[in-house]
């Protein structure tokens, strides 16, 4: 039997919309309509956006601030280095690498099979990359991928065959 691809979530708004989740990988679906579940349905937001935040310019600044201040509260909480780079570059590694080591997270520890010691080998292997440019770069990567990122830009290939 095939994964069903339509989802009714009952978003926190209290609004219930069906989604079409065939876009998503199979197993990827449920733990997605749990996160639409957590958010008010497109309407609402939509006029949250709008009344909140009279342009999409001002509303992006402030989900950068955020996002920025989110970062930089969880390299220092993980023991991350500052990363190195042009000016212009430096916020937006750190974003990425925040984003990047989060989904991760989620895909190898919380989704995945991974136990702490594993993701602890992995955070060392991300704090010897500073050079903000690469995490800019793989600001798209799936966060299940970062292990064999990681041992292609420390040249450490034994971990991509077997992570752990």
């Amino acid at each position: 039997m095939a994964v069903r691809t339509k989802w009714t979530v009952e978003h926190a708004c209290g609004h219930e919309v069906q989604h079409d989740l065939s876009d998503r990988p199979a197993d990827r679906r449920a733990g997605y309509a749990r996160w639409l579940a957590e958010r008010d349905c497109t309407d609402c937001w939509k006029a949250a956006r709008d009344i909140d935040s009279p342009s999409k310019e001002e509303w992006l600044a402030a989900k950068r601030v955020q996002e920025q201040q989110d970062a930089a509260e969880w390299a220092e909480k993980f023991g991350m280095p500052p990363l190195e780079g042009p000016e212009r570059a430096l916020q937006w590694g750190e974003r990425c690498r925040h984003q990047l080591m989060t989904a991760a997270y989620t895909a190898l520890v919380t989704e995945g099979t991974w136990d702490e010691a594993d993701w602890t080998a992995l955070e060392d292997k991300a704090r010897a990359i500073t050079r903000a440019g690469w995490w800019i770069d793989q600001r798209d990567a799936d966060g299940a991928d970062l292990l064999e990122l990681l041992d292609a830009a420390t040249g450490d290939d034994r971990g991509t065959e077997n992570p752990f």
